[in-house]
């Protein structure tokens, strides 16, 4: 059986994405289990030009236009033969400790599609990446700028951001992050992976709703850790907040809106 495993990492002009290559270029090694696919979606030329510096480190594909985050990982996840696959955001910083020991716990349990970790800002403190239910309002609500209004709506936020899974124990999930997801890559395949509909936003959420939809799980744990240097992107960029509510229609056309 491949014993290899498949990295896939989407960029396009990713500003973290050279601390990232250095940090797994540490943590790895030369020579490792790990096959590290970067899938460039139109960048500059000389932000390209850095990538190629890292010769046989990396597996480098070339697109000559931006099709989005999942068109990305489809392109290398769908083409590769490895047992298991990471589905790595070019902001995210891992041990290769971390990495293993998500690799063992898919091994463990046959019904897995997915393991998510611990997702961490850089000062320690948890980002709340995990979704039991999507509604409307609750993705509104965090895009609203008063803070005695997040206060006054603190328990259903709480409750939307799953503040409560424990630190103690695994947890089933239904929603993990996309920034960071080690799949089984044969179940990805069957369900046909990422929907390229979704340019970017959504794609993470909708591609676990298809895991449980075909039966399988997907499991949360916090025990392993991960740094996520997060922007909030559609917070800060207007292109962005249109993208965020284009997608965010597909995905309630597609899954049912659901409004409070």
């Amino acid at each position: 059986m491949n014993d290899r495993i498949t990295i896939s990492i989407v960029t396009h002009n990713s500003r973290h994405i050279f601390d990232v290559l250095d940090n797994l270029k540490c943590e790895l090694g030369p020579e490792s289990k790990y096959d590290i696919h970067i899938f460039d979606n139109a960048s500059e030329q000389s932000y390209i030009n850095r990538l190629e510096s890292y010769g046989s480190f990396i597996v480098l594909h070339k697109s000559s236009e931006n099709k989005g985050f999942g068109y990305g990982h489809n392109q290398v996840l769908k083409n590769v033969a490895t047992p298991y696959s990471v589905i790595f955001n070019p902001d995210v910083l891992i041990t290769k400790d971390v990495l293993d020991k998500m690799i063992q716990r898919m091994k463990e349990e046959e019904q897995l599609a997915a393991v998510c970790p611990k997702v961490l800002n850089s000062d320690g403190t948890t980002q709340h990446l995990v979704r039991q239910k999507l509604d409307v309002f609750d993705y509104m609500l965090r895009f609203v700028p008063f803070p005695f209004v997040k206060k006054l709506f603190d328990k259903r936020l709480s409750y939307y951001e799953c503040r409560d899974l424990p630190d103690d124990k695994t947890s089933y999930i239904k929603m993990g992050s996309g920034c960071l997801m080690v799949i089984d890559s044969e179940k990805f395949k069957l369900v046909g992976g990422f929907d390229e509909r979704f340019f970017m936003y959504f794609e993470d959420n909708d591609l676990c709703l298809s895991f449980g939809q075909a039966g399988y799980k997907i499991l949360y744990t916090p025990f392993e850790t991960v740094i996520h240097l997060y922007e909030k992107g559609a917070h800060k960029n207007k292109k962005l907040f249109k993208i965020f509510l284009q997608s965010m229609g597909k995905f309630f056309n597609k899954w049912g809106w659901r409004f409070f």
